[in-house]
């Protein structure tokens, strides 16, 4: 299997582009991240240069972090800004090579807000397709994310079918999904197809993917058997420094050689 370092979370005490070199020198094969833009794409364009790793993806904004927003785009009454957004992630991947973009729903319930994410979903898929950049939809789970849109991976898929966008994809984090819905390999193999990316942590601490109620092992197993070959997002918060945590990371690559 191969790993990707989610730097939203991995050594995120650093600079991004230090960030990217340490996950490098970690052994991870990819990076992904939340939110670069405080970053100059071109430093952080550098930094992936240099270690020859890939960014797989970014996240689109929040919004107004302060006043409560956990993304925009399924909020009725803000596609401008959710649009903005939209754009401005479009445009900072494209200058650093990322092919996926996250597009935070937000808090939000009923009919207009499902018509409103469903409308700037279109508009998302379109505006990337010149640039070969898929969007990713991912459900959060109501405990971390109380109120948030998006739950579920099936109300994920029935948005996906009516967007109806071959660009269109599936956040599948393993953490959200566990706490949600359970079933995770089974789930896997049946929306294998619609998956963009798959992200992982332990449940309930979203720890390292060592302990807890997910049996990893036998996840990875599942996925590498049904040959699903990109990295696999680490997307874990480290109990102190992140280099102490890579215990599971150092015992896979001891395993494969």
């Amino acid at each position: 299997m191969n790993f990707s370092a989610n730097l939203g979370f991995l050594w995120n005490d650093r600079p991004l582009p230090e960030a990217i070199r340490a996950a490098k020198a970690a052994g991870f094969d990819a990076v992904e991240c939340h939110w670069p833009y405080d970053i100059p794409a071109k430093e952080v364009k550098a930094a992936l240069s240099e270690t020859r790793l890939p960014m797989l993806g970014l996240n689109t904004r929040r919004g107004d972090v302060g006043a409560g927003d956990n993304g925009m785009s399924a909020i009725p009454g803000r596609d401008a800004e959710a649009r903005a957004v939209i754009d401005e992630a479009i445009a900072y991947a494209t200058a650093i090579g990322t092919p996926n973009i996250h597009v935070m729903a937000g808090f939000a319930k009923g009919y207009e807000a499902h018509r409103t994410f469903v409308s700037n979903l279109k508009y998302a898929c379109e505006a990337s397709t010149p640039h070969g950049i898929t969007i990713l939809i991912e459900p959060l789970n109501k405990y971390d994310a109380p109120g948030y849109f998006l739950t579920t991976t099936d109300q994920a898929i029935s948005l996906i079918d009516e967007v109806a966008a071959p660009n269109l994809k599936l956040m599948f984090d393993c953490y959200h999904v566990q706490l949600m819905e359970g079933d995770l390999t089974h789930r896997i193999e049946a929306l294998l197809p619609k998956i963009g990316h798959v992200q992982f942590a332990s449940v309930p601490d979203r720890g390292t993917p060592d302990h807890g109620e997910i049996n990893y092992d036998h996840v990875f197993e599942v996925i590498r058997r049904l040959g699903y070959d990109a990295p696999l997002g680490a997307e874990y918060k480290p109990v102190g420094n992140t280099d102490d945590t890579l215990g599971w990371l150092n015992n896979r690559v001891a395993d494969s050689v």
